[in-house]
């Protein structure tokens, strides 16, 4: 017979037959995870060849290239296109009110509050979706919130630039080398 001792309210037992599926799980590769390696392999390479394109255009922050790119690579090619476009268009409303902000208001709490009511407001009428409000309030953040010793019309511009590269490189990415779904996926799917 068996005992096992509980330690805060776990069972030991239960843990030491936890950590064996957990052993397994990690050293056992079958078929049916080739597509998350894969999926890894493709988001790394894009994350990757984003960082080295922002690098060589000189941009002085790169990795926001590099974590642009890691959203679009969660979805196939066909389902991330419009939603990258949009993003696109959501960095450049967010930079362009942030570089207003930071050029005359500073980082005023109450015109920051505002500014992304604006920019949801004006994502609204241009019926893009809440994600691209998302991605246009985080650039609207990152331009007008931190301190930098350029001027904000740069920051904007590099921020534009650094996002768009980082989406274009994973667009292509998915484009050349496309994520396949399992037959159980595009079962579903019709």
């Amino acid at each position: 017979m068996r005992t096992t001792r509980s330690t805060q309210g776990i069972d030991v037992a239960d843990l030491g037959c936890l950590r064996k599926i957990v052993v397994v799980k990690l050293w056992k590769w079958e078929q049916e995870n080739l597509p998350s390696v894969i999926h890894s392999i493709r988001t790394a390479t894009a994350a990757g060849l984003s960082l080295v394109v922002a690098r060589l255009f000189a941009f002085p922050e790169p990795y926001w290239a590099a974590i642009a790119t890691l959203p679009v690579m969660q979805s196939t090619l066909g389902a991330t296109l419009v939603i990258s476009m949009q993003r696109v268009a959501a960095t450049a409303l967010g930079a362009f009110i942030g570089a207003i902000m930071a050029t005359y208001f500073g980082g005023n709490v109450v015109v920051f509050a505002a500014a992304v009511f604006v920019i949801g407001l004006l994502c609204s009428a241009l019926r893009i979706e809440k994600n691209a409000y998302r991605y246009a309030s985080i650039t609207l953040a990152i331009v007008a919130l931190i301190p930098r010793s350029n001027p904000a019309w740069l920051v904007a511009l590099y921020r534009f630039f650094e996002v768009s590269v980082g989406i274009l490189v994973a667009l292509a990415l998915a484009g050349v080398w496309p994520e396949h779904q399992p037959e159980s996926a595009k079962q579903s799917g019709e």
